[in-house]
């Protein structure tokens, strides 16, 4: 369904916890080509880019739900190598009009690197593409997307904590 972003966080929305925080992993995968990127299609026609990733379902480790959803999502397989950061943002909340959810994520970004599969799109991407290191910011994504990104990019010494 739908997700509308939702500013500033309702303290009711029809729902008895008002805000429901999901486990969200996303891997940034390096090749030969650059960055492996995923092309979304959004509400009313707009598109940008995201790091492939996705919600851990429950019975999987953090590790095992983000292979599957990598896999799911572009058609690579991957392996987890290390940790960009942890990322939380009280100001992204994001309301899921098919069943008035409200979701605040909680995201664990990892690096990757592939082990095999071709990219290929996805019911959830609109393309899967490497993408160049030095063309990647210059690309359309959402605000925490892109300090994710950044935050890789400058080969930061310990993960991001926030």
């Amino acid at each position: 369904g739908a997700r509308t972003p939702v500013y500033p966080v309702p303290v009711d929305a029809g729902q008895t916890d008002p805000v429901h925080r999901w486990l969200v992993a996303g891997a940034l995968i390096e090749g030969e080509g650059g960055l492996l990127l995923v092309r979304n299609r959004r509400r009313g026609g707009r598109e940008d880019w995201s790091t492939p990733g996705g919600v851990i379902d429950a019975g999987e480790t953090v590790l095992e739900g983000l292979a599957r959803e990598v896999r799911e999502e572009t058609g690579i397989d991957c392996e987890i190598t290390g940790l960009v950061g942890i990322y939380t943002d009280p100001k992204h909340v994001l309301l899921y009009t098919s069943d008035g959810e409200v979701r605040q994520e909680f995201s664990v970004v990892f690096t990757a690197r592939a082990v095999g599969g071709q990219p290929t799109p996805s019911s959830e991407s609109r393309a899967v593409e490497w993408v160049d290191r030095e063309d990647v910011l210059a690309l359309p994504m959402h605000r925490s997307m892109r300090l994710r990104v950044q935050h890789f990019l400058e080969n930061r010494p310990t993960p991001h904590l926030g």
